[in-house]
């Protein structure tokens, strides 16, 4: 007390500045305890063209796009690229899980032969940063999870999917096969229900949820009633998913991700093939929830490998440099530095364009001459050089740096991009 009776101005300040301190923890402490947890699932409906999802009343997407948004992507890799991709099933799938084409992830048929998992999918690289977190995989398609994913295998890291609900196709007992493959239509039934129920009482942080129904009536019917109401039938489960989202946002402290895509269109003519590089066999589309869609949503190259970076940033993934610098596609949420990367290379000279989306900031271009990250090395990069990002272009010689193989990186602040230059 004798401090205060012969301070008494310093020892208010003294006191004043204690309350500050406990006050900014208490107010850090609650926005902590606020903060709501991150969840995220994506919904692959295999093989259904653009035209027909926009025309057909789907209203439970439609109810999704309203929360976030709609717009068309496309599949199939660069076309005429080295990074042009069969439009196929498995394909597909994998272009979403790792953000990468065809020439990198190495699944070029529904056989998935050789898979190089060297190029992670989102489920490693979530688990690999957030063990303790949760994941699903709902699928009418055993092979989703075993090969695709690699769950509990050596060459993915041992990672484990924690919620499976999988291989009835197997199970010819309770689902027993017919040639109209309505068998498929009641899988399909099963696992919408359990995912919307694991995700309403369990809700696992990262899941997956595939239907193949949809593929099935394409082949055997095409262009036809019967392909418009199997269509209408993945949106109905759909719905059950997106239900099951909306209970959770209401109950609890969660924010929730949803996107739904498909992995390949149909041929003009029938409507029953895909594979090939046609437009109607590229084209897909995008619903989503997201609520900070940027530009790269709308833009002319947003594609199936835009999907994996997307749900990483919304999840708070930190994906590793090395693998980040493989990752095909751009954020479609959140802030970018640029959008619309282009390479040029003629007469030993690179010419890099891109749109910027900042007034500030730079561009560092790198150069690696190898690619041993595909066999599970490390590329060593170097900087051809650093430019303003509102430059928005820049040339490079590299008639100084001989090699039959160039890999260029495009590293931003927000966002990068890459491309191969194979000479033959």
């Amino acid at each position: 007390m004798k401090n205060i009776r012969s301070f008494p101005g310093q020892a208010i300040k003294n006191y004043a500045k204690i309350l500050f301190v406990f006050a900014g923890l208490f107010i850090s402490v609650m926005a902590t305890a606020q903060q709501k947890i991150k969840k995220a699932v994506f919904i692959i409906v295999d093989g259904i063209p653009a035209d027909v999802i926009e025309k057909l009343p789907v209203t439970n997407l439609q109810a999704i796009a309203k929360a976030g948004g709609y717009s068309r992507s496309y599949v199939g890799g660069v076309k005429g690229s080295y990074s042009q991709t069969p439009t196929i099933s498995a394909v597909g799938y994998n272009s979403v899980l790792t953000g990468t084409w065809v020439n990198k992830h190495n699944v070029w048929d529904n056989d998935i032969a050789d898979p190089n998992y060297h190029y992670p999918t989102i489920f490693r690289v979530f688990k690999e940063q957030y063990p303790g977190k949760k994941t699903g995989i709902f699928s009418s398609w055993l092979d989703n999870r075993t090969k695709l994913v690699g769950d509990r295998f050596p060459a993915t890291g041992d990672i484990a999917v924690d919620y499976t609900y999988d291989g009835l196709e197997n199970d010819t007992v309770n689902y027993p096969h017919d040639e109209q493959r309505q068998f498929m239509s009641h899988i399909d039934e099963s696992v919408a229900k359990k995912a919307a129920e694991v995700i309403q009482t369990d809700a696992p942080d990262l899941s997956w949820v595939y239907l193949e129904y949809t593929d099935d009536m394409g082949h055997m019917h095409g262009n036809s009633p019967e392909f418009n109401k199997a269509v209408e039938l993945a949106d109905k489960r759909v719905g059950y998913i997106w239900q099951a989202i909306r209970y959770r946002q209401q109950h609890f402290n969660e924010d929730w991700l949803i996107i739904v895509t498909t992995d390949h269109g149909r041929d003009a003519a029938t409507g029953k093939g895909h594979g090939g590089q046609s437009d109607r066999e590229r084209e897909s589309w995008i619903f989503t929830n997201a609520k900070n869609l940027n530009p790269e949503f709308q833009a002319p190259q947003l594609s199936a490998t835009d999907i994996m970076p997307g749900i990483a940033r919304f999840m708070q993934i930190s994906i590793p440099k090395d693998p980040a610098f493989e990752v095909d596609g751009i954020p479609f949420t959140g802030p970018l530095s640029f959008i619309t990367p282009n390479f040029q290379y003629h007469n030993e000279s690179l010419d890099i364009s891109w749109k910027a989306l900042a007034k500030e900031g730079q561009v560092k271009i790198w150069l690696a001459l190898t690619n041993n990250f595909k066999a599970g090395g490390k590329d060593e990069y170097v900087l051809l050089g650093t430019v303003p990002l509102d430059a928005q272009k820049a040339r490079f010689d590299l008639s100084g740096k001989p090699s039959p193989f160039y890999k260029i990186v495009l590293e931003a602040e927000k966002n990068t991009a890459n491309y191969w230059i194979e000479k033959k």
